[in-house]
């Protein structure tokens, strides 16, 4: 059996991704450094509950306004505490 998994995702990558570079700005010390960028992402996801699936759309047809509201809410919940934790850590890294 020949099975392409290349399809699955976790539907909060995306979302994530554009409030990292929506909220980016706010953070001058972080925005223009990629890597630091990706940090926040990556902190940002783990403080989130994996959705995987394989198409958005087959997604959003399940989710309720509510559902989808919350969903909001919690990665830019998760993003602000993200640019925090990498810009606390990246200040410590500086002072040696």
């Amino acid at each position: 059996m020949n099975v392409d998994f290349a399809s699955i995702r976790n539907h909060n990558e995306r979302p994530v991704y554009e409030a990292v570079l929506d909220t980016a700005p706010r953070f001058p010390g972080i925005a223009d450094k990629p890597e630091l960028l990706a940090d926040v992402a990556c902190v940002a996801l783990n403080r989130l509950q994996p959705r995987y699936i394989r198409h958005a759309v087959d997604f959003a047809f399940y989710l309720s306004e509510r559902e989808r509201g919350d969903s909001e809410r919690l990665v830019a919940d998760a993003v602000e505490f993200a640019f925090g934790f990498v810009q606390a850590r990246a200040a410590m890294r500086a002072r040696g």
